[in-house]
């Protein structure tokens, strides 16, 4: 199967797509999965580290073909306040529980969660059920990638550097639960 090894960032490419794949925010954080177009080519996703990949994006084939990357419409809700700073109690509050979070001119978008809506509820917010890609701050989530990533080979390096490795995670105590709110969003397939 022929494989996707490199990533074109958003109007980084001119040439036509061969294929194009159409991905929810979850398969646009991998690594390595095969993957089939909407016109049928199977190939496999092949990437040095899992990269955050947005609508636009295209996927480059071993043979220099492109594979365009479509971000699929997923239920959502969006959360709008009374005002702004109610808004942004409400952000703290998901951000408080590890939840990727698309920020929106007028109001935030999570994918829906009876338990979230409920307490978003109580704290006076107004809901929205919609349908939309959702394109979450990247920080938090591509970041936790890249970190582990990082963190993992530097650790293959140096066997005795066991300590350090830690120490460092307890000094960046945000890296330790972005690490958490990664794993942990994968875990729910």
């Amino acid at each position: 199967m022929i494989r996707a090894t490199k990533v074109l960032g958003q109007h980084r490419w001119t040439q036509a797509a061969a294929d194009t794949v159409v991905l929810d925010f979850d398969d646009r954080h991998r690594r390595r999965m095969a993957m089939t177009g909407t016109r049928g080519l199977e190939f496999l996703l092949d990437l040095e580290n899992a990269v955050a990949l947005r609508g636009g994006d295209a996927l480059v084939l071993e043979d220099g073909r492109l594979i365009e990357v479509v971000a699929a419409a997923e239920p959502l809700i969006e959360i709008r306040g009374v005002d702004p700073v109610h808004l942004v109690r409400i952000a703290w509050h998901l951000g408080n529980r590890h939840l990727p979070t698309q920020i929106m001119p007028k109001g935030l978008r999570i994918r829906r969660d009876h338990v979230i809506e409920a307490m978003v509820k109580g704290l006076g917010a107004r809901i929205i059920e919609i349908e939309a890609p959702f394109d979450p701050e990247g920080g938090a989530y591509a970041q936790a990638s890249h970190d582990h990533a990082a963190h993992h080979h530097g650790h293959d390096r140096h066997h005795d550097d066991d300590h350090d490795h830690h120490h460092h995670h307890d000094e960046h105590c945000d890296h330790d639960h972005h690490h958490h709110d990664h794993s942990h969003a994968h875990d729910h397939k």
